[in-house]
């Protein structure tokens, strides 16, 4: 993914992923390993090869039960750099508590690259958490470059107004804009001219400590 960092001066904002670990206070807990579904593919994000989380087939949709952060993902899925769209409907079924109200995130990942090369992995992603916020980020290499920072939105739907709250997120990656959404209500949206390649790898990603079945998980052509 290119991203014109001249024309999003948002970006400019770089963290190394160290400030996104676990805070002393949620040490990460350790989940028993379970073969991941035929075809899916898991990326954590230390790669120190001591990190466990859990991706499973359960109903119509998947379980994931981390510890450590990761990102799931199908390579058939590999988008080209033109309009397509990437959504699933996300329930967390147990809250977090290692990070006060605020708790962990998950959602979604576009314009994957080099994932398994921690070096020079590079995607988008777009996340909310139980407290009703929403966030999109650059990530590059082991750098992470803020799109938009922890935002609230009358869209999610927070854990504590409905525990189990289910949320629909989306990324429509349309030929003028990349638009995203939470429960079909548009929540931020850029230019193509800022980013202008958007094609790789789209999937999922799911920090650390969570409980979140994943449903309705979908990627199709069009970004309208």
């Amino acid at each position: 993914m290119r991203v014109t960092y001249s024309a999003l001066a948002v970006l400019a904002i770089a963290a190394p992923l160290a400030a996104q670990q676990q805070q002393s206070k949620d040490p990460t807990a350790a989940v028993a390993s379970a073969p991941m579904p035929a075809g899916w593919s898991k990326v954590f994000d230390k790669h120190a090869g001591t990190e466990s989380a859990k991706f499973v087939t359960m109903g119509p949709g998947f379980h994931v039960t981390s510890g450590d952060a990761a990102i799931y993902f199908q390579p058939k899925d590999v988008q080209q750099n033109s309009p397509f769209s990437v959504m699933a409907n996300f329930r967390q079924t147990t809250k977090n508590v290692g990070h006060g109200e605020a708790g962990e995130a998950f959602g979604l990942i576009a314009g994957g690259r080099d994932l398994e090369d921690p070096a020079k992995q590079t995607y988008f992603y777009f996340l909310v958490r139980q407290d009703g916020k929403f966030l999109i980020n650059h990530r590059a290499g082991t750098a992470v470059h803020k799109i938009v920072d922890w935002t609230a939105n009358p869209a999610i739907v927070k854990f504590d107004d409905a525990p189990g709250a289910k949320n629909d997120l989306a990324i429509k990656a349309g030929a003028d804009s990349v638009r995203f959404l939470i429960n079909n209500k548009q929540v931020h949206a850029i230019a193509r001219s800022e980013i202008t390649d958007v094609g790789g790898q789209v999937g999922i990603r799911v920090n650390h400590n969570l409980d979140v079945h994943v449903a309705n998980y979908m990627v199709m052509p069009g970004g309208k």
